[in-house]
């Protein structure tokens, strides 16, 4: 490996970052992942997606949820010419309806690392796994209580808890 094959892989994940807030969204993730990409994340509840296409439909549900959304690096990126580690933040204001879940107006901010590995031809993005906090953005959007919470420990008694150690 090379120091350029690093800093190559180091652009490539800063134009997969970028992808999410382009107009183009499909475009730019055709580009830069490959055409048998396999992505995951807490919300791919189904399991892995596999393509650009079906990234960009799960990345185009952000966009309703939140239009506003955006995605900015929070740290150096890290990156062996083979993987790469890339820590972000998204910052998005709720403000669209998806599916049964209303709008609930609240800005959420959370932190999140991509995980990616290269093609062989250290090109594109082949294999993406994203991690963050779900139940954290849940508790931001006002889904679930805060800890410590009277609506925490309503929550665990109805879930047979009881209030100890609450």
């Amino acid at each position: 490996m090379s120091s350029g094959a690093g800093a190559a892989a180091l652009r490539l994940a800063e134009r997969f970052e970028a992808a999410w807030s382009a107009a183009d969204l499909a475009h730019e993730l055709a580009t830069t992942c490959a055409p048998d990409l396999h992505y995951e994340d807490p919300l791919t509840f189904k399991g892995p997606l596999h393509g650009p296409g079906a990234l960009a439909q799960h990345a185009a549900l952000l966009r309703t949820f939140a239009p506003d959304a955006r995605i900015e690096p929070t740290g150096p990126r890290l990156s062996d010419g083979h993987f790469v580690a890339a820590p972000v933040r998204l910052l998005a204001t709720h403000t669209g309806e998806l599916e049964s879940f209303p709008p609930t107006g609240r800005a959420i901010v959370v932190q999140a690392i991509f995980y990616c590995e290269l093609d062989e031809a250290r090109t594109r993005l082949w294999r993406v796994r994203a991690f963050f906090d779900l139940y954290d953005a849940a508790i931001q959007l006002g889904v679930l209580p805060k800890p410590g919470s009277v609506g925490q420990r309503a929550l665990m008694l109805l879930r047979g808890f009881g209030l100890r150690g609450v």
